[in-house]
């Protein structure tokens, strides 16, 4: 009998109980990404590194060696730009972002790292790096070494009803 899909009886009452409802992929993969954000940013606590935010730490992962854009940041986090607008001057008043004009464009700045900055995102490197070795810890190095092989294959364009 497995107790996710199959109904139980309630010893007290004699009733049966149905399974939980089975949560989805999208929940499922927001939670796992919660719990290395919210472990990422205890650890850069931690060790005395600037307060961020989780929309921060996002915005840090998708932003270019050489420079991004906002509007190109906010498409990549799927957020407003005024969202990322935000995240950046709050970084950049934290020293950890510059901006500087963008040589394709008059009109647009590139975000990028400084060299604190980079220190940090080195830093959180390794801290990600040491969260996924405890993952691996608790739930087995075939089952960290799966998912990141499921996630890492390519799933095509979003299907379009």
């Amino acid at each position: 009998m497995d107790p996710v899909t199959d109904p139980a009886t309630d010893p007290a009452t004699d009733l049966v109980v149905p399974p939980p409802p089975r949560r989805n992929l999208p929940q499922l993969l927001g939670d796992a990404r919660r719990w290395f954000e919210e472990a990422l940013l205890a650890a850069m606590n931690a060790a005395g590194g600037p307060p961020v935010t989780s929309t921060q730490v996002q915005l840090f992962a998708v932003l270019d060696a050489e420079g991004t854009t906002v509007a190109t940041l906010a498409r990549r986090m799927g957020v407003t730009r005024q969202t990322a607008h935000q995240a950046v001057h709050g970084l950049v008043a934290a020293g950890l972002l510059e901006q500087i004009p963008d040589p394709a464009s008059a009109r647009q700045r590139l975000i990028r790292r400084t060299a604190e900055g980079e220190s940090a995102h080195r830093r959180a490197e390794c801290f990600l790096q040491d969260l996924e070795r405890q993952l691996a810890e608790r739930i087995g190095h075939e089952a960290v070494n799966t998912l990141r092989k499921t996630l890492e294959t390519p799933w095509g364009p979003p299907p379009i009803p």
